[in-house]
């Protein structure tokens, strides 16, 4: 399964892929559209992109009461279908990541469909952070990066 592999280390805060999605998304260059972000890590002075992480067991799908959202059988990517989407926000609420939306315009959900297979952060990003590629169940990149901001909180509240 291909999937949006995140390289942190890589990152420069350029927010060039904040950029591309919300032109390909909205037609618009409007960072706050974007379906995926950037967020700051002061404390390290780095960045890291974030965006869906297409998860196995997704909440947002299964917290669905109209099951708007369903499986794209070209990417696996889960997909907000909008025509039949109510607008409730209960996926956003579910979603661990806080990256399922609520557009204003549409009154409907929407989240990453990994651009039908040719992501537009992944081409837009200059510094290679971002990845379009193979991947197993887990994103690659995510279990040194959770230990490196659990040894960071540790730190933090020992003292």
């Amino acid at each position: 399964m291909k999937a949006l592999n995140i390289i942190p280390e890589k990152c420069t805060g350029c927010m060039q892929c904040e950029l591309a999605c919300s032109w390909v998304q909205t037609g618009t260059f409007q960072p706050s559209r974007s379906l995926i972000r950037v967020n700051i890590f002061d404390e390290l002075a780095s960045y890291s992109p974030y965006t869906c992480f297409q998860c196995e067991e997704a909440w947002c799908m299964t917290s669905c009461p109209t099951n708007a959202i369903a499986i794209s059988p070209a990417t696996g990517a889960k997909v907000v279908l909008e025509q039949v989407c109510v607008g409730c926000g209960l996926c956003a609420i579910a979603c661990p990541f806080g990256t399922v939306f609520y557009n204003p315009d549409t009154h409907k959900a929407y989240k990453c469909d990994l651009c039908a297979g040719d992501p537009a952060c992944a081409k837009a990003c200059p510094t290679g952070a971002i990845e379009y590629s193979e991947v197993g169940r887990e994103a690659p990149w995510l279990e040194p990066w959770r230990e490196m901001v659990n040894q960071n909180y540790l730190d933090v509240i020992s003292g």
